[in-house]
């Protein structure tokens, strides 16, 4: 027993021992890298340098930032390493902190809910019903909700809208001296507004305006203000005997729900616009519904119009669905689908902008899906006869406009032309016409021509607000030589000066040089 405790004392002051020379080693050695050794380091250097030509100091001093750099870069780098393990450390104990308190907060739900179903229990048993008596009872209650609601609706306006339609008649039931051609339509719109209302417009801009209602359902009016571009669709909506609904829009319109609304979780009521209820009485009529947002450019168009934008480009009409709600509840409006609203194919929605520094620039993303129709002047007087409106289904319209694709489709060498240009355009300018581009124009030239109007005409119309528009965001001044050839391309494609509109806007660019 002796002998052990001697070889286990000698065996711990032994032990001790070696860790002890471990940390002295360790000691020396951190002191032999960073204090014995450095002044080794300067020592050599100073007695090496004795020997240093120009050249070996200007070696030294560049190997030195280097090194000096390195040193740098890797004190940062293990700085940013450490800095790094503590933060995720503190989110892993973060995270278990949180799990915990997720794992208390579930026992004390599933507690709480238990003592729900006690307290339940005891008030069917006080009122003397068996739980399957209570289940029988609510589910009486539910059908009979189904059945008809007379409670408050989350929708006021809307509801009112369907309180005004519900025993009224909306089908349109036109009369033979409303059945015109559009060459008639537009003389006795022109007409109309001169002798009803005292506005003046010129055949080219109606012209433009039908032929633009037959190529998109969205429509800019832009120009200085003054000339009429209000007027223009409220006089559209007096002649067609149903008022354009005209909503000014706000600078801080920001996104769809400034337009269309928004669920007030607070009061479960849907704060209604005047834009939504004016789209939803569309869903009721069959005659012509303008809608105006008047000022469209006073905040971001492609905010808070975007959706719309995109859902009327939908080839299937079936699927122009506007999500409104979640899902229908009870009380909600009659034409509610599911909690959206499908638009009609009588609506067209049309846009007014001015443009000056109070105002936003409207993009390509919105000009390529509007038809642009530019106000600049007052059209002069006119003395015109005393002319009534007309009564006038969307369909009619609709038919009329068939009509003229059928009687003046794009001539196929009007066709050739325009392909030509765009290959010009797209390699100078780097600018292109696109499909969406191209199937407007087949809408918009047959409807123009029917209106009274020739092929360059419609061309030369399109061409200068669809395509020649975007060259204001190119650099001009490098693009003198192209500009010539462009002037030159379209007289030898169209004819001599056939294209007045696209050389005029030719011209102001060469005088802005």
């Amino acid at each position: 027993m002796v002998e052990f405790a001697r070889y286990y004392i000698t065996f711990i002051r032994d032990f001790f021992v070696n860790l002890g020379e471990f940390f002295k080693r360790i000691f020396e050695a951190f002191a032999d890298l960073f204090f014995n050794g450095v002044i080794e380091f300067f020592r050599n250097f100073i007695d090496a340098s004795n020997a240093f030509t120009l050249l070996d100091w200007v070696m030294a001093f560049l190997v030195l930032m280097v090194n000096l750099a390195f040193l740098v870069f890797l004190s940062l780098k293990v700085y940013q390493l450490l800095r790094r393990y503590f933060k995720f450390a503190r989110t892993e104990m973060e995270k278990d902190e949180l799990l915990e308190e997720i794992s208390f907060l579930n026992q004390k739900t599933v507690e709480l809910i238990d003592e729900k179903n006690k307290i339940l229990a005891m008030k069917v048993s006080n009122l003397g019903l068996s739980p399957e008596g209570e289940q029988k009872a609510l589910q009486d209650g539910a059908n009979a909700e189904n059945e008809e609601y007379s409670g408050p609706s989350r929708f006021v306006k809307l509801i009112q809208v369907d309180k005004e339609y519900e025993n009224m008649v909306t089908a349109v039931h036109m009369r033979d001296e409303d059945m015109l051609n559009l060459n008639e339509l537009v003389k006795r719109f022109i007409n109309f507004a001169a002798s009803k209302l005292g506005l003046f417009y010129d055949k080219k801009i109606i012209s433009s305006f039908f032929a633009g209602l037959a190529s998109s359902k969205t429509m800019i009016l832009e120009g200085i203000s003054g000339t009429g571009k209000t007027s223009l669709p409220y006089a559209m909506g007096k002649f067609f005997s149903n008022d354009a609904s005209i909503i000014a829009v706000q600078p801080s319109w920001r996104d769809r729900a400034e337009m269309l609304g928004y669920l007030n979780e607070f009061t479960k009521k849907f704060n209604e616009t005047d834009f939504l209820k004016a789209m939803y009485e569309t869903t009721y009529r069959d005659d012509i519904c303008l809608i105006v947002l008047d000022e469209m450019n006073l905040a971001r168009v492609e905010y808070y119009f975007a959706e719309l934008l995109s859902l009327l480009e939908m080839p299937d009409i079936d699927a122009w669905l506007v999500d409104i709600v979640p899902d229908n509840q009870p009380g909600d409006p009659k034409h509610f689908i599911n909690g959206k609203i499908l638009l009609p194919q009588n609506v067209w929605f049309i846009g007014t902008a001015n443009k000056d520094d109070s105002t936003f620039t409207i993009t390509d993303r919105v000009y390529d899906r509007a038809t642009p129709i530019i106000i600049n002047t007052k059209a002069a007087y006119i003395d015109a006869p005393e002319t009534e409106g007309v009564t006038m289904s969307s369909d009619y319209l609709m038919e009329l406009f068939n009509q003229a694709n059928k009687d003046h489709p794009l001539t196929i060498k009007a066709f050739e032309n325009l392909e030509k240009l765009d290959a010009f355009i797209t390699k100078a300018f780097k600018v292109t016409f696109g499909n969406r581009i191209m199937k407007q124009i087949r809408s918009f030239v047959p409807v123009y021509v029917a209106c009274g109007n020739t092929e360059n005409e419609a061309l030369d119309y399109m061409v200068a607000r669809k395509i020649l528009r975007k060259f204001e965001s190119l650099n001009l001044p490098f693009l003198k030589d192209e500009i010539e050839e462009l002037s030159t391309l379209l007289d030898r494609l169209f004819g001599k000066n056939a294209f007045v509109e696209c050389q005029a806007f030719l011209d102001q660019i060469k005088k802005s040089y």
